[in-house]
């Protein structure tokens, strides 16, 4: 046999054992190994719901409360533990062939590797992805976090996040997908079906109205109920059948006096009720704080412990204040979901992540993500022409800022930004931290003719003298967010708008880079030529804004979320802070994360916060109240202009909006389509709402007719005296355009 034949065959059987040893049940390919066993509830022929009854008919009453909590958070305990390292778990009962549960954070990648040498993606934020308005890259942003879960060794993904921006100012805006419903929902929901695609369990969350990080254990979020179910709630249930996602995770905050993980409106009315919610409720990490009320409201799982849903419960079964039917669907719930997602059926089996599909992913997510927003005498994109391009500020020569918090994603080598010295209590967690993906580094390759320079801006005048001698200058500016902290305002750093200005009055080609989580105030916007938001755009973030920048990729990013003027625009201008006695004393609880626990679990004093906008989220509050904004809902511009018309309206179970859309410059494009109706004055609602978009692909001067399909209810109104959704009667306006503020198609339609 000659040497490569040999090489071939070597080959093959190396990975034919390598096929073998990643099989569910490879074990039993080995002599003297035991067969794997075959159980009632293995047949997969059987629903989800008849395995899960199976396996019930054989537990015990402790097997059966051992699914309801956690057991502990593992990354700060010292002994033997089941746990991958995640979040937390649920123990396995491997009598009865039912796996551990291991969770992890992953809002925009799979957190806390890097002390287990462990490797994840790092992808735009969630609002970043929101921008792109595409379903099918919030699916595959999903499926790529899914698959290196599996790989790291989890069950179960711990993102999803879907809020409304109620309050742009919140630490963990990033994570979430915008202020409407209908894009919220639909993107959040194609975000879990990715992830349990990878046969994962998927969830959404903070389940409801968690709005705000400043006194989120204990603040009291007041809203109507209509409010409620056309806007935050809303945007559950798009994502909830969209995705059927087998898990929802309860907020830390009360709603209308009731902690939202004891609240029997929210998890039994609403989501197990109105929204046939049949997969399982668990508690935020301590946000579970009684164990009958909370079981009875329909709270199936206590994260991460068992201050409530251990002995406590226990003796609430035995007392008959807990009846065992009442624990049977809790456990047949957790049960479903493992068999639902497949993950009974495809056992986890770690893996070593494709990083380089990685890498490819993020790279087109961040693309479709950046919004250009400002591009006066087309200062972009940076033609082949240009000679001296200066970059300043904003740590451009090393990396890309992330969020931090639970969803921090570990850079890998660490961060190139060496973070702040160390002052205790919530530092190593709300840390900011930097990609490593280089716009210095990403421009260069791009512009190989072109002398790009990098300056740090800490010098005011050594700023403006590079900005003087390039033909360019590019300043890039950055708000670090986090999980467990609020921004003060939506304002910049003073020294970096300082930065801005100096820059801009030194070169009239002044462009600004913003990476921020949530929207940013622009007091410099006249000053600048060019003005582009980056978001978080994640470890291939360099690489896409260079493709930008320089237009080998044409923006087609649309503002998720409004971004006003000003921070006395906001519905609240002055963000509701919690007094002493609500807050987590780090001092007094010494540091240690189970007395933290313990604190948030047993409750703090409420303090108020009143939702009194109540519909009027995001745009609707713009619009209803006529205030001028910084760049609206939906905006977005390009390096090419789209023209409208045609617009068609017609009635059936729905509407169906017929239009065309043309691309009238010179280069290829695609136009994210808006369409809005405003509803009869009669509803009371605000003056529009979106109602769909479709995504057009154009050539350069090529047209199409587009249809978008509206299904009756985005355009029905919430009837809190009849519990149910309405059509008002009446006649209705459709709009259509590129944003929310340029529709300049219209037409009328009556319903009855």
């Amino acid at each position: 046999m000659s040497l490569s034949k040999f090489r071939a065959v070597g080959l093959c059987s190396l990975a034919l054992a390598g096929s073998l040893l990643a099989a569910p049940f490879a074990a039993a390919q080995f002599p003297g190994m035991p067969q794997p066993k075959h159980y009632a509830w293995s047949d997969a022929t059987l629903s989800p719901d008849v395995r899960a009854d199976l396996v019930i008919k054989e537990m015990t009453l402790d097997e059966k409360l051992s699914l309801l909590h956690g057991q502990g958070m593992p990354f700060f305990t010292t002994g033997p533990t089941e746990s991958n390292g995640g979040a937390g778990y649920s123990n396995a009962i491997q009598r009865l062939g039912i796996p551990a549960i291991q969770m992890a954070d992953s809002a925009y990648g799979v957190t806390r590797g890097a002390a287990a040498g462990r490797y994840s993606t790092a992808l735009p934020s969630n609002l970043g992805a929101a921008s792109s308005w595409d379903p099918q890259a919030a699916y595959e942003y999903g499926a790529l976090i899914g698959r290196e879960l599996r790989n790291q060794g989890y069950s179960m993904s711990l993102g999803g996040g879907v809020n409304m921006t109620r309050e742009p100012r919140n630490g963990r805006t990033f994570e979430y997908q915008g202020e409407d419903p209908l894009l919220a929902g639909t993107l959040a929901g194609n975000f879990a079906k990715g992830i349990q695609s990878e046969h994962i369990i998927g969830d959404l969350k903070h389940y409801a109205v968690n709005d705000q990080e400043s006194g989120r254990n204990a603040v009291n979020a007041n809203i109507d109920k209509r409010s409620m179910r056309e806007s935050d709630l809303l945007a559950f249930e798009i994502a909830l059948g969209i995705s059927d996602a087998a898990g929802v995770m309860c907020s830390y905050n009360r709603v209308n006096g009731d902690f939202a993980c004891e609240n029997s409106y929210l998890l039994k009315d609403v989501l197990k009720g109105a929204f046939h919610f049949k997969g399982f409720v668990l508690s935020d990490w301590g946000g579970t704080h009684s164990s009958a009320k909370a079981s009875h409201a329909g709270l199936d799982q206590e994260q991460p412990d068992k201050y409530f849903y251990g002995a406590e419960l226990k003796k609430d079964v035995e007392s008959g204040e807990v009846s065992v039917d009442e624990i049977n669907d809790h456990v047949h719930r957790i049960l479903r979901s493992i068999f639902a997602t497949g993950l009974f059926d495809h056992p986890v089996v770690k893996d070593v992540p494709d990083v380089e599909h990685g890498y490819a992913v993020a790279l087109k997510l961040a693309e479709k993500s950046i919004v250009l927003l400002k591009n006066e005498h087309n200062v972009l994109p940076l033609e082949a022409g240009v000679k001296q391009v200066a970059l300043i500020g904003g740590h451009a020569d090393l990396g890309v800022v992330s969020g931090g918090g639970s969803a921090q994603v570990d850079a890998p080598g660490g961060s190139p930004v060496p973070p702040p010295p160390p002052t205790g209590g919530l530092d190593s967690f709300i840390r900011p931290e930097w990609m490593p993906s280089s716009p210095l580094r990403a421009l260069t390759a791009k512009l190989p003719s072109a002398k790009v320079s990098y300056t740090s801006g800490d010098d005011l005048a050594a700023s403006a003298a590079a900005a003087k001698g390039a033909d360019v200058a590019i300043v890039f500016v950055y708000q670090v967010e986090s999980e467990g902290m609020d921004l003060k305002t939506l304002a910049l750093s003073p020294e970096q708008n300082k930065l801005v200005e100096t820059v801009a009055a030194a070169n009239k080609k002044t462009v600004v880079v913003v990476e921020s989580g949530s929207p940013a105030t622009m007091p410099w916007v006249d000053q600048v030529a060019g003005v582009v938001e980056a978001w978080y755009p994640g470890i291939k973030g360099a690489e896409a804004l260079a493709n930008i920048l320089t237009g080998a990729v044409n923006p087609t990013g649309k503002l998720a979320v409004t971004f006003p003027k000003s921070d006395a625009d906001l519905p609240h201008p002055t963000l509701i802070t919690p007094p002493a006695t609500s807050e987590i004393n780090w001092a007094a609880a010494g540091g240690d994360i189970s007395n933290i626990m313990s604190l948030m679990a047993h409750g703090m004093p409420a303090f108020q916060t009143t939702y009194d906008e109540k519909l009027e989220v995001g745009y609707k509050w713009y619009d209803a109240e006529k205030k001028a904004v910084l760049f609206p809902f939906g905006f977005g511009l390009s390096y090419t202009s789209y023209a409208y018309s045609g617009l068609s309206v017609s009635k059936g179970d729905g509407l169906t909006v017929t239009f065309t859309v043309k691309n009238t410059g010179k280069r290829a494009g695609t136009e994210i389509a808006e369409v809005y109706a405003a509803l009869p004055a009669s509803a009371g609602e605000p003056p529009k709402r979106l109602i769909g978009w479709t995504r057009v692909d154009l050539a350069a001067g090529e047209q199409k007719q587009v249809t978008v399909a509206v299904e009756s209810k985005r355009l029905q109104v919430f009837d809190e005296a009849a519990d149910g959704w309405k059509l008002v009667p009446g006649d209705y306006t459709v709009l259509v355009g590129g944003s929310s503020q340029a529709l300049p198609l219209n037409a009328k339609v009556t319903l009855q």
